[in-house]
């Protein structure tokens, strides 16, 4: 695999993780979701679990198994998220590693093949994943207003590095606005 392809998400979703539907998961023959927790789930230091991200969570959990996999090293804090989520998880990944998502498609019975990362980062989420050869999608961070400034730099140099290396990162034709939920 090309350092280009290692740093192409095979989704993009033009905002947060509440805007993904399940169609373009299952027509890509998914049948589990890893999810990322910081800025994916959850603004990074929230416990907050909003009632959007919980309809979401119960629409997936209708047709995917679900994983939480988090580089995070708070077992106090992801514990509390994937309790409130009803969700199992890993800490501490130490994502672009593969080792925890391939233990977590483990865990869920499902061959890689039929196993999805969704994450906020190129560099860790979608790196990690296609490197274990999942599909991969990435989605806008969920951050809080007082953190943006802070956030969002880190982000953007991941993208303008991935852009240069050849990924593209504009919106998938998967997911066209259609297909997009309107949260």
């Amino acid at each position: 695999m090309t350092r280009d392809h290692l740093l192409q998400p095979d989704l993009v979703v033009p905002g947060s993780i509440l805007r993904l539907p399940a169609e373009p998961l299952l027509a890509a023959g998914l049948q589990g979701l890893i999810l990322d927790v910081d800025e994916t789930l959850v603004p990074t230091m929230s416990r907050e679990i909003s009632e959007e991200l919980q309809h979401w969570i119960a629409e997936m959990r209708q047709f995917f198994s679900l994983w939480l996999v988090s580089n995070n090293l708070s077992q106090s804090r992801i514990s509390a998220i994937a309790e409130a989520l009803d969700i199992p998880y890993f800490l501490a990944a130490r994502k672009p590693s593969r080792r925890k998502i391939r233990q977590a498609a483990d865990e869920m019975g499902l061959p890689l093949e039929k196993v999805g990362v969704v994450g906020d980062r190129l560099f860790t989420d979608v790196l990690a994943g296609n490197r274990l050869g999942v599909f991969t999608v990435l989605v806008e961070p969920m951050v809080l207003p007082s953190s943006l400034p802070r956030s969002h730099w880190w982000r953007n140099l991941e993208v303008q590095i991935s852009r240069v290396l050849g990924a593209k990162l504009h919106p998938s034709p998967l997911a066209r606005p259609e297909m997009l939920s309107k949260s």
